[in-house]
Parts: structure tokens; C-alpha cells; sequence
């Protein structure tokens, strides 16, 4: 039981993550994000503005918390210093996961980025050769360089102390997850792609296939957002999350695709997540017992005497559960004065 009520609420696992990074201005239209088209095929997708999230996202969402964004610009002058490349000067950024079964409980995945800015894109990749300090190897694709490093070891060197809790936590995840080798070329003279290097390979690669209409279609509903997501569920997921054989398990297991998108209305951040269902009974099931749930622990952590769960609390009571045919939405306003709360305002 543990286990699917974590999986029925890792939607709000997810959107709270968006919301300690996420702010959008929603008063202009948007074309979207041009990078996703150039993706190799993806188990899932996410578009980001990046030039709205680096000028208006940090300093709005952590603006109670100057500490942390500090510490979080330090972070990114130790990226910057480690490999070259300054992730403030990106304008558009698409990012394409694929999904492996390693086995029925263990699922591998790997990414490319795409990031598009003001900046030479060959140089930064050069930048490369200096920042790591001559740990590196070159292969030429065409008539292109892609330059092949650790950057676990990289960042690790060059990492300092964390004082903000909330933040130290973030890094800790990050870190063990930097694992393996990175790859980072010039797409073209303004797009880097960097990521595993054999995503990388495949992006560069002419004659590969591309993201899938329903994913397209799916990431570019809400083009005006400053982030947008799609997936189809991987294969295995239902055994990596280990359900059971009831109707709730069931319905969990039925979830094909997953899409949403976050933005902000005012002072309110916007989030929207929606499950696609095998079946329109499934969607209808599966939001009726969303519901049921969201009244029990919406309560439970309301009367909790820590702030950040009693705003976890709102968030639950708050949050609006839909289904149309095989659709269940989730929507939900978090207020500014909220998120103060959760990332610690001083």
C-alpha cells in the first residue's frame, strides 16, 4: 500500500520539484520550443525556455531565500569553471530521454540535451580540452568534434560546501547520479548537444528517426509555458514500481503516457500533469481514488505543526482531479507565499 500511494502522488513529487525551479511570464505568446523537433527518438521529452527561467525563475521562486540562490548561481560558476560551458547564456533547451530494460525491475536510462544561446557553440565545445584539464578524447562524426569526459570527477574536484540544507540535499542526489562518461559536441553554431555518448551520437546522426508525433503533439500543448514534459511509460515500469493485482494496481499499471506543463498566473505557479489510461474506465478509477486519498492525507498533514507539511497539506486540498475518456488531469496553484515556505524564506 506504501508503495501506490507514493506512486499516485509522485505527480505532486514532480511538481514540487518544478516549482523550486519554475517561473514563467505568461503575458506574451510563445512559438515553442524549435529544439524538440531536432531530437532523436525519445522515451520522454522535456522543453524548457531557458532564457525566461534563468531571468525571471531563480530570482522570483527563491527571491526568500537569498542564501540559496546565491549558493544555486555558485553552483552553476562551478559548472561553468569545470566544463566550459555557462548554462545562463542558454535560450531553448530540449532534452530527450531514452528508456532501457536492464530487467524487470531495473530500467537504465540516457540523455541528450540540447541547449541553444547567444554564444559560439564550437568554441564552448572547445572550452572542453581546458576544463578538464586534459582528461578527455576527441571523435570526429562527419565534420564535427565531439569531446568524450568524466564529469563526475570533474565537478567533484571542483565542487565547495553546501551550507543550505534544502540544497545539499539536491547536490547529494545529483552527484551520484553524474556517473559514466559525458559527451558534448557543436550541433550547429549556436546549439551544443551534450549527454551520453552514445545519445549524443545518435543526435548527430542524419539518418535516425525522431521524436514520435504523439510525444510532439503532447509536449507543445502549452507552448506559452516556460517548461513542458511528455513520456510514454517505459517498458517494465509496472514491475519497477512493483503494483499489485488489485483494481488500484491495475489502473496504475494501465498509465501508457504522461504529459504536463508549468507556468504562473500572477503569484500563483501553475502546474498541470495528465495521465493517459489504456482505458477511459481506468482514467475514471483512477481519479476517483486520487480524490478519496487527497481528502485523508490532505488532513492528515494539514494538522501537522511543521510548516512545510501543513503547505504539502494545501497543495493536496487544493489540487483538482479530472478525467475526460482515458485522461485524468491534475491541476494545481501554489501561491508565492507557499513555496517561501518550502524553500526556507529568511
Amino acid at each position: 500500500m506504501k508503495t501506490k500511494i507514493f506512486v499516485l502522488f509522485a505527480v505532486f513529487g514532480l511538481m514540487l520539484n518544478l516549482v523550486g525551479t519554475t517561473f514563467a511570464d505568461n503575458s506574451k505568446k510563445k512559438k515553442g520550443n524549435e529544439l524538440v523537433a531536432l531530437l532523436p527518438a525519445s522515451d520522454g521529452v522535456i522543453a524548457m525556455d531557458s532564457k525566461r527561467f534563468f531571468a525571471s525563475a531563480l530570482p522570483q521562486i527563491l527571491s526568500g531565500n537569498k542564501e540559496m540562490l546565491d549558493e544555486v548561481n555558485a553552483k552553476m560558476d562551478e559548472f561553468k569553471t569545470a566544463t566550459g560551458i555557462d548554462i545562463r547564456q542558454f535560450d531553448q533547451t530540449a532534452i530527450g530521454v531514452s528508456a532501457k530494460e536492464i530487467s524487470p525491475s531495473n530500467t537504465d536510462f540516457e540523455a541528450v540535451v540540447l541547449a541553444r544561446g547567444k554564444f559560439d557553440a564550437n568554441s564552448l565545445a572547445g572550452l572542453v580540452k581546458f576544463a578538464s584539464e586534459g582528461k578527455y578524447r576527441e571523435e570526429k562524426i562527419g565534420n564535427r568534434t565531439i569531446y568524450i569526459f568524466s564529469p563526475k570527477e570533474i565537478i567533484e574536484k571542483n565542487k565547495t560546501a553546501v551550507k543550505n540544507p534544502m540544497l545539499q540535499k539536491v547536490m547529494n542526489m545529483i552527484f551520484p547520479a553524474i556517473s559514466g562518461e559525458m559527451a558534448i559536441t557543436a550541433y550547429d553554431a549556436k546549439t551544443l548537444a551534450f549527454g551520453t555518448p552514445d545519445r549524443v551520437r545518435l543526435t548527430i546522426n542524419n539518418d535516425r528517426p525522431g521524436i514520435d508525433a504523439d510525444l510532439m503533439i503532447m509536449v507543445s500543448k502549452n507552448p506559452s509555458a516556460v517548461g513542458s514534459f511528455a513520456l510514454n511509460m517505459p517498458k517494465g515500469a509496472a514491475g519497477f514500481l512493483e503494483l499489485g493485482d488489485d483494481e488500484l494496481g491495475q489502473n496504475i499499471a494501465s498509465v501508457r503516457q504522461m504529459f504536463g506543463f508549468m507556468n504562473v498566473v500572477g503569484e500563483d505557479t501553475v502546474v498541470s500533469v495528465t495521465a493517459k489510461t489504456l482505458k477511459a474506465e481506468n482514467a475514471e478509477s483512477l481519479k476517483n481514488s486520487m480524490t478519496a486519498l487527497q481528502s485523508v492525507f490532505g488532513d492528515v498533514l494539514g494538522g501537522s505543526k511543521r510548516d512545510d507539511q501543513k503547505v504539502y497539506g494545501r497543495m493536496l486540498k487544493n489540487a483538482k482531479f479530472s478525467s475526460n475518456a482515458n485522461q485524468v488531469t491534475l491541476d494545481l496553484q501554489v501561491p508565492q507565499s507557499d513555496i517561501n515556505i518550502l524553500i526556507g524564506a529568511k
